[in-house]
């Protein structure tokens, strides 16, 4: 699948954690997993104009990749290339239009089939992102299933689970090599997301992977239920986050496949941005143990800020460092708890 940053204009086309987005926490091997927050799903009937007409002598799949890219340029929907190429390829069980055989491309394709692809391109030209119009996306080695208004995956995230897991790699001693990655692979997880959509598609996607019995989802919002989220977890190796980081301001610059699909509370973290960040790492100290890890994608205005903060309002939790992302922007945060006897109160003020 292609990948596009989050943090250039945000842009997605057929289209940021997976699943949940509210706080998902780990635990001992047990991690923890927390996101941000998830809201109600703003409708998505957005329009951009009419499909083309239907062939009526048949139409080959390049044929109809290529009438359908033009179509899709001409509308101004973003990335008409790889959303043709990604539906047809989905129609034909594959990921990419370069994994099938050639041959098959110039067939005509059969009644059923164009009338299929005519119905998924048709949403793609709503603007719906093509995540949502194919129902799945993949996240490292998994293909996921995704609907709206389920939070799409982002590379950047990808990135985020690639460093908290080298980092317990590591933790266990580089000198046990495939059983430090066997124990990684056994880990036990808590999720909580506050949308209910979020927490049935985590579970739909758990049972498809067989981790249904090493993954608890909870129902739960980070905002509100606090004392309810630290009767479930506590004495955790690592808290892993992907919060809704934007700055309230931003979300009218997104692009309609955002801002019409996805959920915005999984996006808008408030005036700074900050809102959800700063109320994890508030809980963090009671939630992980003596010495386990936060990790955070935010935005990169973030890591000075939130480094500063946690000086001032949070002594037990020590700032370790920032991780640059791909495209080289500081994307993730590091923190670690310092051993502590001391009743930390809520207090976000």
């Amino acid at each position: 699948m292609w990948r596009r940053s989050l943090s250039s204009g945000y842009r997605c086309f057929g289209c940021r954690t997976v699943g949940p987005k509210n706080m998902g926490l780990a635990v001992a091997a047990q991690f923890q997993i927390v996101s941000g927050q998830k809201g109600l799903w703003s409708s998505h009937a957005v329009h951009s104009g009419s499909a083309p007409a239907l062939p009526a002598g048949g139409i080959t799949a390049l044929e109809a990749v290529n009438l359908w890219k033009r179509h899709f340029a001409e509308r101004g929907v973003t990335e008409p290339d790889h959303s043709s190429h990604y539906i047809i390829a989905h129609l034909f069980g594959a990921k990419t239009l370069e994994s099938l055989d050639q041959r098959r491309l110039t067939e005509f394709l059969s009644p059923e089939k164009t009338e299929q692809m005519w119905k998924l391109c048709s949403r793609r030209l709503s603007r719906m992102p093509v995540q949502y119009v194919i129902e799945e996306w993949d996240f490292r080695d998994l293909t996921l299933k995704m609907r709206p208004p389920v939070f799409i995956p982002r590379p950047e995230t990808e990135e985020l689970v690639e460093l908290m897991l080298t980092d317990l790699e590591m933790k266990l001693g580089t000198g046990v090599g495939a059983d430090a990655q066997q124990t990684c692979l056994e880990l036990k997880a808590i999720a909580l997301d506050q949308s209910q959509d979020a927490v049935d598609l985590t579970g739909e996607n758990a049972l498809r992977f067989g981790l249904q019995d090493r993954l608890q989802i909870h129902h739960i919002d980070v905002m509100k239920d606090a004392e309810t989220l630290l009767s479930l977890c506590s004495d955790v190796s690592a808290l892993v986050s992907n919060p809704p980081y934007l700055f309230s301001e931003d979300m009218t610059t997104l692009e309609p496949e955002i801002f019409q699909f996805e959920d915005h509370a999984a996006l808008d973290g408030g005036k700074d941005g900050l809102k959800v960040i700063k109320q994890i790492l508030t809980l963090a100290p009671q939630i992980l143990s003596n010495h386990g890890r936060v990790y955070l994608e935010v935005d990169p205005r973030h890591p000075l800020l939130i480094q500063h903060w946690v000086e001032e309002n949070v002594q037990e939790m020590h700032y370790v460092e920032t991780r640059h992302d791909i495209n080289g922007r500081p994307r993730f945060c590091i923190l670690r708890k310092e051993k502590s006897n001391k009743e930390h109160k809520l207090d976000l003020d």
